[in-house]
């Protein structure tokens, strides 16, 4: 390839989200001729229907709460404040506005070139834009993210998808969310918290299924306290029109709920990746949809690589990131052994109140280390939810292993669980003991001392 040639590259990278960014940002600081193929907004799923507009949502529910304890505790406040939707809207979008600038200058800075364009695969070292321009490259990196999923029942049109939440100009009276994962869990608090009465209808028998147990019950609990009513056991055939623009969801056993005005599936999402071509290039793509990548990010082509949600592994954003960027260092920095450690990944789910977990739950652990397992929990009442005499309750629990009692698994549901946990699961990773956190100076009144004082 021609060094001068404008259309040769040392890497191409097909998505503009959280993982192409990283990509392409590392690449370039390693002097990689880099391509950037992105049609819609930067930031993808996480900074325009995702992550950021959904923790700006989740600040002002928070804030709503915490003016009604306000009220509570003496403050000349309205105990039920009244929230412009609207105009916190145009909030949110300034602050998302301000993070696609800066991309845009990053971009510049580091000389990669941005095509707002589709992309797919001729062959593992061509791609092919949405206006017929061909780019060949060493290096293809697939980042194209997921979509969100409707289920396949008549009637299923009349409801949308998360990305469709972000759309919303007020709360809707009632809301509907099917499915029992984060997403549905985040927007049920949110949605309450802001002035709207939600139902969750959940085809299993818990929410959050792959969070611990315990843990989730918890939440479950927390949530039936704040209004929310959970339907679990739920087993959707149809949603129909219910009039006055409402809907009605209609179950298997030929149960009807009531009607509600507004419905959002939260069902899971799916790979983008049969839009980019991968036949042509070889790319294996599994039955779900998932571009299939080994330990190193390799795809069944050489040369082409992804990372992110269109693989299907641990589809968060800080995990994207940190994929592409030792993907980066790799290929183009001369480190042949640096990938991903997909152990141990600390997650959160913005609930009302938050919980998280690193490590393995409790019903992992013991599957996996019999009775060597030892648990450790504390429940009690945060010292604001005992002021306004709420019965809102944090669960902490730590899972341990062994004789010497190695950390396995850190889980909390409460307030601020969501800024707790990054230090343990730094701890975690480092194999703390029973005895390392015993032997820290708890800080004092704090929900986090908790940790450090199980017994």
């Amino acid at each position: 390839m021609s060094a001068t040639d404008p259309f040769d590259f040392d890497l191409v990278v097909l998505g503009g989200g959280s993982g192409g960014l990283a990509g392409a940002f590392r690449a370039a600081e390693y002097g990689a001729r880099v391509a950037l193929l992105e049609p819609g907004e930067l930031g993808g799923t996480c900074v325009n229907v995702g992550c950021v507009p959904k923790k700006a949502m989740w600040l002002a529910a928070d804030l709503a709460s915490r003016i009604a304890a306000a009220a509570q505790l003496g403050f000349d406040v309205p105990a039920t404040p009244a929230f412009d939707w609207r105009e916190f809207i145009t909030d949110r979008q300034r602050y998302i506005g301000g993070i696609h600038e800066s991309y845009r200058k990053r971009l510049d800075r580091a000389g990669i070139v941005l095509m707002p364009t589709l992309g797919s695969l001729r062959d593992a070292q061509t791609v092919v834009t949405g206006n017929g321009q061909c780019l060949r490259a060493r290096h293809i990196l697939l980042a194209t993210g997921s979509s969100p999923q409707r289920p396949d029942v008549p009637g299923a049109e009349l409801g949308g998808v998360s990305d469709d939440f972000f759309h919303w100009s007020q709360a809707p009276a009632r809301v509907a969310l099917v499915g029992g994962g984060y997403i549905s869990a985040e927007l049920a608090g949110l949605l309450q918290a802001l002035g709207s009465r939600v139902d969750l209808f959940v085809r299993g028998t818990r929410l959050l299924s792959h969070a611990d147990e315990e843990v989730v019950a918890q939440l479950e609990d927390n949530y039936c306290h704040l209004g929310i009513r959970l339907h679990f056991g739920h087993r959707l055939r149809a949603v129909e029109p219910a009039g006055d623009g409402r809907v009605r969801l209609l179950d298997e056993d030929g149960g009807a709920s009531d009607a509600f005005d507004a419905l959002l599936f939260a069902i899971g999402r799916r790979a983008n990746s049969a839009g980019f071509g991968p036949d042509a290039a070889g790319v294996a793509i599994d039955a779900r949809g998932n571009v299939q990548v080994d330990a190193f990010q390799n795809t069944s082509a050489v040369g082409v690589y992804a990372v992110g949600d269109v693989t299907g592994r641990e589809t968060l954003t800080p995990v994207a990131i940190a994929a592409a960027r030792r993907l980066m260092d790799r290929i183009f920095g001369g480190q042949a052994e640096a990938r991903l450690d997909y152990g141990n990944v600390p997650t959160v789910i913005f609930a009302h109140p938050p919980i998280g977990g690193v490590g393995l739950t409790e019903a992992q652990a013991r599957q996996r280390y019999g009775d060597a397992v030892k648990v450790y929990r504390s429940r009690f009442r945060p010292m604001l939810q005992a002021l306004v005499e709420a019965p809102l309750c944090s669960l902490f629990k730590l899972v341990c292993v062994g004789e010497d009692e190695r950390v396995v698994g850190v889980h909390l549901c409460g307030e601020a669980a969501d800024e707790i946990l990054q230090g343990f699961a730094v701890a975690l990773k480092l194999g703390a003991t029973m005895a390392d956190l015993r032997d820290t100076v708890a800080i004092h009144p704090t929900s986090a001392e908790e940790v450090v004082l199980m017994r």
